[in-house]
């Protein structure tokens, strides 16, 4: 996944690792009675080096950051975004004290995997989510139309499934032709139960029928699937905070694709001021050689991504790692 920006990180990456060496490798004398007065001024665009140590410099740093930012840019990384991962590596780089001899590649690539932990967030553990909360556990998903919703429904179930969860799928996309039959050939295919009513029916009466059935049976997690809906129609909108009131779900679920970059971004934060949003799940992350979306949905709306659908059989979804997609970019265990 985002072999793209993997590359251009890594041509970036060497930008910073040469500008830093020269500096470091490369140092100007500094007069034994200015020694004192120079090293007082750490925060000057300067280098300062010394027998044990240097300083890496704005100066040494600028270019290779703002080429850094147009990448980031181009690959559907939010502004506010970049803007936040090129400050916390200038932070980590500039007017440290640094061990002469260190390895430049290690602090450089040090810095970058911090920033992007740090807009990343921690991701969500629906497993142990699960574990520690009382059944059933409510899972609404919401979304626009096409992003494959329907689908990370079935395959998060086949997830739980084989985490030895029990899981009710509730038909609540009662809107779309077809809908229904759709999301029964999923449940039927990996054997769990499906409640449903026809077609037009009032998706909050299907959902809470979930529940109580759930409860029946003692299931533990109720996946609700819902009708696609755009943040600016107010009837659907409507409709969604009505099945909120009535299913009462402990997480509400966004779901778009990957390869929307910064458009999913935006409906995220838009779905999450109307209606709320605990996390996120994004499609067709195996089609996106930007990651802007995965880069800065979190960031962006305060909540954690989930899951990263990376296919169409039901076991090509994983849970978010951003250790295992830091690793990625940067190349690190490849």
């Amino acid at each position: 996944m985002f072999e793209g920006l993997r590359e251009k990180l890594q041509k970036i990456t060497t930008g910073l690792e040469k500008n830093i060496a020269t500096a470091s490798a490369e140092p100007s004398p500094v007069p034994a009675d200015q020694e004192k007065k120079d090293t007082s001024l750490l925060g000057k665009v300067k280098v300062l080096i010394t027998e044990r140590e240097f300083v890496i410099s704005e100066k040494e740093i600028e270019e290779p950051l703002s080429e850094l930012e147009m990448v980031l840019l181009e690959n559907d990384v939010a502004l506010p975004v970049a803007e936040e991962i090129i400050t916390h590596i200038r932070a980590e780089l500039s007017g440290k004290h640094r061990k002469i001899g260190e390895s430049i590649d290690t602090i450089v690539l040090s810095a970058l995997r911090s920033a992007l932990l740090n807009v990343l967030g921690e991701g969500f553990d629906l497993v142990s989510y699960i574990s520690t909360h009382e059944r059933p556990v409510k899972i609404l998903f919401t979304g626009v139309n096409g992003t494959g919703k329907t689908t990370t429904v079935a395959k998060i179930g086949s997830f739980l499934k084989k985490k030895g969860f029990s899981v009710v799928i509730g038909a609540g996309d009662t809107f779309r032709a077809g809908a229904i039959e759709q999301i029964d050939v999923h449940a039927n295919r990996l054997g769990i139960r499906i409640i449903q009513h026809q077609h037009g029916a009032d998706p909050s009466a299907v959902l809470f029928d979930a529940v109580q059935h759930a409860r029946a049976h003692k299931i533990d997690v109720v996946l609700a699937d819902t009708a696609g809906r755009f943040h600016n129609r107010v009837n659907l909108m409507n409709q969604l905070e009505k099945i909120r009131r009535i299913m009462k779900p402990d997480l509400v679920v966004y779901v778009d694709e990957a390869v929307a970059g910064n458009d999913a971004v935006v409906r995220a934060y838009e779905f999450e001021k109307s209606v709320g949003v605990d996390a996120v799940v994004l499609t067709k992350a195996d089609m996106d050689p930007r990651g802007g979306a995965a880069i800065s949905i979190a960031h962006t709306i305060g909540k954690p991504l989930m899951f990263l659908g990376t296919g169409q059989e039901y076991d090509d979804i994983i849970p978010f790692s951003p250790g295992r997609m830091v690793d990625e970019l940067l190349l690190e265990g490849a």
